[in-house]
């Protein structure tokens, strides 16, 4: 069961509809709509390294991400841990689940601390009928999601350690970032160990492609890890 840490009062706090138009799929619903959809919100706060489920748990809703990151990830029998996405605010989490009804088939554990809203799987089966954009809209975020999972399975699959993390690297975002996972969880979603992380960002900083200090990164050639990330690919 997720770890609930307490539920959010609603002193000096914006409302549940205005944090559910924070969500893209719902931010063209009308101010009626979105009120009687925050009467069915749940309001939830994780700390780093809570659940919010567990990969084979009954899928009861949709999780909303309000603010914080979530990471999606399996473990194999012996207790290997593969991230396959990690997911920001704000963003629905579990969307394909709620689709086709099976268990999750994947666990979601917060990176950092989280708010988060709970909707019932029958209350947004009831909201995708009578507004079908909400649906098309969720569909577009599977696909991104579908996308997003082969290509983290094509970087397990294929080219070196160097390759993967340089590519990693460059989806972070600007020149200038703070990483958003720790080693071990970078090395989890790219199919290795902490230690073998560690010691390629070293390497990195060595041939002057990054600079890290603590969590704060800075990459010095940008084209230079680029063709890293795409040597042999």
């Amino acid at each position: 069961m997720p770890t609930l840490i307490r539920s959010i009062d609603g002193a000096g706090r914006p409302t549940r509809a205005a944090l559910l138009r924070r969500i893209p799929i719902f931010a063209e619903l009308s101010e009626e709509d979105l009120s009687a959809l925050a009467q069915r919100a749940i309001e939830k706060q994780y700390e780093a390294g809570n659940q919010l489920f567990l990969e084979g748990e009954p899928c009861r809703g949709l999780y909303l991400l309000i603010e914080g990151a979530v990471k999606i990830s399996k473990t194999s029998s012996s207790g290997r841990e593969v991230m396959l996405a990690l997911i920001p605010a704000p963003s629905g989490v579990a969307e394909v689940t709620v689709f086709d009804g099976d268990p999750y088939p994947a666990s979601a554990i917060a990176t950092q601390k989280c708010l988060a809203l709970f909707i019932d799987a029958r209350d947004f089966f009831q909201l995708c009928h009578s507004h079908p954009a909400i649906a098309w809209q969720s569909l577009r975020v599977v696909g991104r999601r579908l996308r997003q999972l082969v290509s983290t399975i094509e970087r397990i699959s294929f080219g070196s350690i160097r390759q993967r993390l340089a590519a990693q690297l460059l989806e972070f975002g600007t020149d200038r970032f703070t990483l958003p996972v720790t080693h071990q969880e970078m090395a989890s979603r790219l199919g290795t160990v902490r230690e073998v992380v560690t010691r390629n960002l070293g390497r990195f900083q060595v041939e002057k492609l990054i600079e890290v200090s603590g969590r704060e990164v800075r990459i010095l050639d940008r084209e230079g890890l680029q063709r890293e990330a795409e040597t042999e690919l």
